[in-house]
């Protein structure tokens, strides 16, 4: 005997949809308990700083946005058709009482968020120096902020620490409630340093230099990668950020002098070469003036660098148009020595190359 199919009672359906919705609903909820919220919740003095403003920001936006919704919905309700008793005045167009208060209050918040970003967008500036460890420490005096060069690879990240003389591929580290500044360029493509715990995203551009200057408050490994896309390999542009005491930093200091080798120029042009997904890889030296070949575009042998050539444009617009054909510029010739020759002869060729230097 066949099986007859169960007829539900609306009743029953609804219940039914009910539950099943309430089954679908699951999964979700639990991939949302593994967020983490850390621009909300960073480990840097500056992030939360930026993430202060983000919340104040957000309250005073809805100080104006929750009552307009209430009150829509209000109104949508209060107004409806079949409520007899609701006042109906179709001829009613005018009130100085809500003019003001529909004006006024978006208007004094427009005035507190406009005073906040301002404030806040000059105390943030990436370019600035810091004031302040945290909230309630401010920067000593005498104290020297670590120097780290970044350089955004294709797809990968170069740091190099000139102070400490080593770099490293896709790590980067630093000890805690030490200020850092950061020198960011890029090899080709504008790609985008970020770091959620620490600081606000900042790009990285083939030619020039920005900066960012945070400070990280607490010990721990961060998640850092590129913000900005830039190509096939954009996806595995990672790194980790170690937060680290000052004996711990040392440590990992002299790891990287210990097992690396050095990083020559020769060696930056096998790297820049275009790779995915590369491992951690250290350097124990680095070759003088590195990063700022590679800002002025000249890590090259032979090839002028980029403010040299400016130079010679500002000392008459000769450029490389005006050199004879057998003269090769390339980063041991200085400004100073194209500009000499530019003023005294009219024509770089004429001077001698100056003595082997480096940027």
């Amino acid at each position: 005997m066949p099986l007859l199919p169960i007829e539900r009672t609306p009743v029953a359906h609804m219940s039914f949809l009910k539950n099943l919705r309430g089954r679908l609903l699951l999964p979700s909820a639990a991939l949302l308990t593994g967020c983490n919220t850390v621009l909300l919740n960073p480990s840097g003095d500056v992030a939360v700083q930026q993430g202060h403003l983000i919340v104040v920001s957000t309250l005073l936006m809805l100080l104006i946005i929750v009552p307009v919704i209430l009150l829509t919905l209000y109104f949508a309700w209060r107004y409806r058709q079949s409520n007899t008793e609701a006042t109906y005045a179709p001829e009613w167009d005018h009130s100085i009482q809500l003019e003001l208060v529909i004006w006024a209050a978006p208007l004094l918040i427009i005035i507190a968020l406009g005073a906040l970003t301002w404030i806040s967008t000059h105390t943030l500036d990436p370019y600035r120096s810091l004031k302040q460890i945290d909230a309630q420490r401010t920067v000593p005096s005498q104290t020297q902020a670590l120097t780290v060069e970044v350089v955004a690879l294709d797809w990968k990240w170069l740091f190099v620490y000139p102070d400490q003389g080593i770099a490293v591929v896709n790590e980067l580290a630093a000890p805690v409630d030490v200020p850092i500044r950061f020198r960011i360029t890029a090899s080709s493509v504008m790609n985008s340093f970020f770091i959620p715990a620490l600081a606000g995203q900042i790009y990285a551009m083939p030619g020039m230099e920005t900066q960012l200057h945070a400070v990280i408050n607490h010990l721990g490994a961060y998640e850092g990668f590129s913000a900005n896309y830039s190509g096939a390999g954009f996806s595995g542009m990672h790194f980790k950020f170690r937060g680290m005491s000052a004996t711990d930093f040392d440590h990992w200091v002299q790891t990287a002098k210990a097992t690396g080798t050095e990083l020559t120029r020769d060696g930056y042009l096998q790297l820049e070469q275009p790779s995915e997904r590369e491992p951690v890889r250290r350097y124990a030296a680095v070759a003088p003036g590195l990063y700022n070949a590679i800002v002025n575009r000249c890590v090259e042998s032979g090839t002028i660098c980029i403010k040299d050539m400016m130079s010679v444009d500002a000392s008459g617009g000769h450029g490389l148009t005006g050199l004879p054909a057998p003269m090769t510029l390339d980063a041991d010739m200085s400004s100073q020595t194209l500009a000499v020759a530019i003023q005294t002869t009219g024509n770089p060729a004429a001077t001698a190359r100056s003595p082997a230097h480096r940027y």
